[in-house]
Order: C-alpha cells, then sequence, then structure tokens
C-alpha cells in the first residue's frame, strides 16, 4: 500500500471538502482507504506507478483555490475557426461571467444528481478520492428533444502553487433524443507540477448522440488521472475521442456500459509521445444487452524516451447475444528507448456475436519510406507523410470541423519538428 494512504498526507483533501453529499463522500472515503492508491504490484496500474510519481512530486495536498483568469486569457485559449459555446472552469469551478452557454442547456452546482452511480468508487481509488474530496461540481442537462447545434469547448484553466490537487467532477445528461457535442482542452497555468484528478459522469438516455472530445496537451508539468464513465441506453451513441500529445504522467480510464439494445459506443485514440512523457489509456466497454455495437482504435507514436500503455477489456454478457465489437491498438517506436505495454483482451460469456481484437507494435515501414524517397520526396518529408497517414485514421473520427484542423495542425507541427 501506498505511503500515501497509510500517513496523513492527503487529510487536507477530505477536511477541505464541502459538507454536501456527506453520505456519499462518506462511503467514497471509506472506499478510498479500503484499496488504497495503487501499489506496485496493483495489476490495474503496474505500468504506471502514480502514488510513487505523486509523492515524488507533490508536496502539497490541499485543494487549489480558484485563480485569476481574464477574458483575452479565454480568448486566447479559443483555437482558430471555432463556432461554439464555451464553457470556462477554473481549477474545476465554473466560471460563468467568462462563458458562453446554450440557453436550452442547464447549467449548475451538483445538487440531486446520481453522484457515484455511474463512476463508482469501489471499482478505483482515484474515482474514490474525487467524490469523497472534491469541492466544486458542475451538472450539465441538455433537455430531452434538444439538439445543441453547436459544439460546447470546456476549457479548464489549471494552476497550483507547489503542486496542489485539481479535482473537476462533471456530470452530463443527455435526455432522449438530444444531441450535443464538448470538446474538453486544459490550459495550465504557471510552472508548478499539478496533480489532476478529474472524474466526468455521463448519462445518454433513449436516441441521444453525445461526442466527448480531448485534447491532452500540458506539458510535462501535468500529472493526470481522469476517469471517463458512460451509461448508453436504448437506441443511442457515444463518441470518445481522446488526442494525446503530451505530459508528465497521464492515466486515462474510460468506461462504456451498453444498457439497451442498438445502443453504440465508439472509442478513439491518438498519443504521439516524445521526451519521457508518459500516457496510460485503460478503456472497458461492458455489453450487456442484445443487439448493441462498439468500436474502439488506439494508436500511438513514440520517440525518444516515452511510454505508452493500452489495456482495453470487452466484456460480453451471457444476455448480450448479436453483440458487435471491434478493438485494436496500433503502435509505431521511433527510438529504441520508447516502450510500449499493449494488453487487448476479450471476456465472452454469449455465443452469438462478432467480436474482434488486436493489437501491433513495430517500427516504420521502410519500403514504403524508400518508396517514397525514390519519387523524389525527401526522407524527413516522406517519414513525415507515413506517420502522418497512420495517425490520421484516429483524427478522421472528429466530426467538428474546427476541433478537426486544429488537431491536424498540432499533430502535423508535431510531426515534423519532434519526430
Amino acid at each position: 500500500m501506498s505511503t500515501l494512504t497509510t500517513q496523513d498526507t492527503l487529510t487536507p483533501l477530505f477536511e477541505g471538502a464541502p459538507a454536501d453529499f456527506s453520505s456519499e463522500r462518506a462511503l467514497a472515503k471509506e472506499s478510498f482507504y479500503a484499496q488504497g492508491l495503487p501499489a506496485v504490484k496493483a495489476e490495474e496500474y503496474k505500468f504506471t506507478q502514480i502514488a510513487r510519481k505523486l509523492e515524488k512530486e507533490i508536496s502539497d495536498f490541499n485543494p487549489a483555490k480558484p485563480v485569476s483568469i481574464t477574458e483575452e486569457m479565454v480568448k486566447t485559449a479559443i483555437f482558430e475557426g471555432f463556432d461554439g459555446y464555451v464553457l470556462v472552469l477554473n481549477n474545476g469551478k465554473l466560471e460563468e461571467e467568462l462563458s458562453q452557454l446554450p440557453s436550452e442547456v442547464s447549467f449548475s452546482a451538483l445538487s440531486d444528481q446520481e453522484i457515484g452511480s455511474i463512476a463508482k468508487p469501489v471499482k478505483d481509488a482515484f474515482v474514490a478520492l474525487n467524490q469523497a474530496s472534491f469541492v466544486d461540481g458542475l451538472a450539465v442537462s441538455v433537455p430531452k428533444k434538444t439538439q445543441v447545434e453547436k459544439p460546447i469547448l470546456i476549457l479548464s484553466f489549471t494552476q497550483a502553487s507547489a503542486g496542489q490537487v485539481v479535482q473537476p467532477r462533471i456530470w452530463i445528461e443527455a435526455g432522449d433524443f438530444a444531441e450535443v457535442t464538448f470538446i474538453e482542452k486544459t490550459i495550465l497555468l504557471g510552472e508548478d507540477k499539478v496533480f489532476s484528478n478529474q472524474v466526468v459522469e455521463i448519462k445518454g438516455a433513449i436516441n441521444s448522440k453525445v461526442h466527448y472530445y480531448r485534447l491532452q496537451n500540458e506539458g510535462d508539468q501535468a500529472i493526470e488521472v481522469s476517469n471517463i464513465e458512460t451509461d448508453i441506453q436504448k437506441d443511442s451513441q457515444f463518441t470518445a475521442v481522446t488526442i494525446s500529445l503530451s505530459g508528465d504522467m497521464v492515466r486515462n480510464n474510460l468506461n462504456l456500459n451498453l444498457l439497451g439494445s442498438n445502443s453504440e459506443g465508439n472509442m478513439y485514440g491518438l498519443y504521439l509521445l516524445n521526451d519521457k512523457t508518459h500516457v496510460d489509456n485503460h478503456t472497458n466497454v461492458d455489453h450487456t444487452i442484445p443487439h448493441a455495437e462498439s468500436n474502439e482504435l488506439y494508436k500511438g507514436i513514440l520517440a525518444d524516451q516515452s511510454r505508452g500503455v493500452f489495456n482495453g477489456k470487452i466484456f460480453v454478457r451471457q444476455d448480450a447475444q448479436k453483440t458487435n465489437a471491434f478493438q485494436q491498438n496500433n503502435n509505431i517506436l521511433l527510438s529504441e528507448d520508447a516502450v510500449i505495454n499493449t494488453k487487448p483482451q476479450l471476456e465472452i460469456w454469449a455465443d452469438d456475436v462478432k467480436c474482434s481484437h488486436g493489437c501491433t507494435t513495430g517500427q516504420l515501414d521502410e519500403e514504403a519510406l524508400f518508396y517514397l524517397q525514390a519519387r523524389g520526396i525527401d526522407k524527413t518529408q516522406a517519414k513525415g507523410l507515413l506517420l502522418y497517414a497512420f495517425a490520421g485514421e484516429v483524427l478522421e473520427h472528429i466530426e467538428d470541423e474546427s476541433f478537426h484542423n486544429y488537431c491536424v495542425s498540432l499533430v502535423q507541427e508535431r510531426l515534423g519538428s519532434k519526430f
């Protein structure tokens, strides 16, 4: 067990928690102390020693307080061509005056939401830590039959002195036949290390459609754990795209619960890692009902001494006949010092299903590189073209044009300058 759980280091987080959700917080605190932060031999975190990282890098386990954010900072953080709404978070707290929110959607503090009913604290110590000690929570409700025509950009400004902890907590509920797209971008302020422990619970009702896009590009100050969990009902669709470009140590837990027939869950990820960046993507798809579909594609390009981890699990329950599930993880290593640990998994209890999974790890295709050079393209440009073609398959799943173009430009810049 980590010393973080046996000493009083984390006490300031629990003492700084508000009095609301007292029973839920007490349950989560009990669950946290029962689990402890993942030890060295913990199977789910054995390639990502985040407890050690926190002990080494974070000196002040107090909740980070809101900082000064200006309109100019918000304007600068919005990428070119974006046409939509803006939701500004200040160390996890909603800044209404700096936000431009759609009138047809409700934004409020967490109140009677079913906190912990989707992301359960007994499943993960970091979910338990967040539920026990988060300070400011946000509830987003898209009413029945509401189609939000423009995307909602979540600008999460994060700053903490002497380490400290930021714990965003978001509840999103899309009513029957509702449609909405979220784009999450974190802006790290200051030069101190920051531990961000985020929990997002998403409830998609019948025939709803939710897109959730994320960009992780905070630099080597970021130590981050993110838990996003969804309940997807009949005839509904959920799509997540996660683009990871930098960070000190990043752990992404993405869980999809397919709870209705003809529901569809899509999970796509791209990680372009260099220096000593460490990104760990853990995904889980739970097929519980017949006639549901899931698609999953994660791709990684790793250089220098970077490390990537992918662990994808697909569960097909006994009653989930006619399930269609696809999972693939592909990686390119550009350095002898880069490391990838990948483990796609299938557990199937039904007999009438169509499921596949696989992974590949290798180097850049030398024959393709030679082919391009033979046609007059210099080696650097040819290498960039091949790498972009590899990465572009994930970017194609970003339907919002402005965010797609922004990610394309970031990826092209990274491939041109860092690889």
